[in-house]
């Protein structure tokens, strides 16, 4: 992308020319002038400023190239809270707030005479399942478990900015809370573990994000599998554990569940009605 732009609607449509969709290259020219998409589509013939054009172009070269919107602009909204986000995490999904809704609706109704219940997110990344769960319960002790520090450093600073009240950890799934102060015995696990096998045709697309984050062992069920069975101990008898997996998962993680001492166990479909997440109550 060459040349300077001298209005709204020539940069939008070299935008076009790059291969960028019409929405993506509308919305990252109305984030680098500060304007929202409606004022940018009844002002085409708006003039850009140097720093604008040039700001504008480096990130619609970056967009052509693959990179995530989220990264791009720095942020991504997730169960109605803006969240920041960098190549430290993966980029929140809509597939997860199915995950967020279903703990929800544990906190209000199996919980609903817990006055202050105790919730764990394992894997908690920018920290979106933790900080929309403490939002959508604020009477919940919510608890936040990351291997990775970069990405913990992301998720604290997303606390801190929306004032949200949770207690994070860094390690290795479980063994994250060996040398955390004051942890209880949990009653609710929820988590969106790494689920994607190595050799999955889909982590093309997902070469922008951290790898690590995506991919597991065992066809992609290894940390479901450890977490699952590492919880006896850490989640009270009664309290329930749920995951976030691939779409043709649930009967493997359900199958893991009740190999763990799981019962109940039951599926959620996600906003396209694909099976996402799987979750059971730990039996005695």
């Amino acid at each position: 992308m060459s040349g300077h732009f001298p209005n709204v609607r020539d940069a939008l449509i070299e935008a076009r020319r790059m291969g960028l969709e019409r929405l993506d290259a509308q919305l990252l020219l109305a984030h680098v002038m500060g304007r929202s998409r409606t004022w940018l589509l009844a002002h085409e013939d708006a003039a850009m400023d140097d720093g604008q054009d040039g700001r504008f172009q480096a990130l619609a070269s970056r967009r052509a190239a693959g990179e995530p919107f989220a990264y791009l602009v720095g942020e991504r909204e997730f169960h109605g809270l803006a969240l920041a986000v960098d190549p430290a995490v993966l980029v929140p999904r809509p597939d997860t707030e199915t995950l967020v809704d279903w703990a929800l609706e544990l906190l209000q109704d199996e919980l609903r005479e817990a006055p202050a219940p105790a919730v764990l997110d394992l894997g908690t990344g920018s920290g979106a399942i933790a900080l929309a769960l403490k939002n959508g319960c604020p009477r919940a002790r919510v608890w936040a478990v990351e291997r990775s520090a970069d990405a913990l450093a992301v998720a604290r600073a997303n606390a801190a900015r929306l004032g949200l009240d949770v207690a994070f950890a860094q390690g290795d799934w479980w063994d994250a809370l060996a040398g955390a102060a004051d942890v209880p015995v949990f009653d609710l696990v929820v988590s969106n573990p790494p689920y994607i096998a190595a050799d999955d045709p889909h982590l093309a697309d997902l070469a922008h994000e951290p790898l690590a984050a995506l991919v597991a062992a065992d066809a992609g069920l290894a940390d479901i599998r450890a977490i699952a069975m590492g919880a006896r101990g850490r989640l009270r008898s009664g309290g329930w554990l749920l995951f976030e997996h691939g779409w043709q998962q649930a009967d493997a993680v359900a199958a893991i569940l009740a190999g763990a001492g799981f019962g109940a166990i039951a599926t959620r479909r996600d906003i396209e009605g694909r099976a996402r997440c799987t979750g059971g109550v730990l039996g005695t």
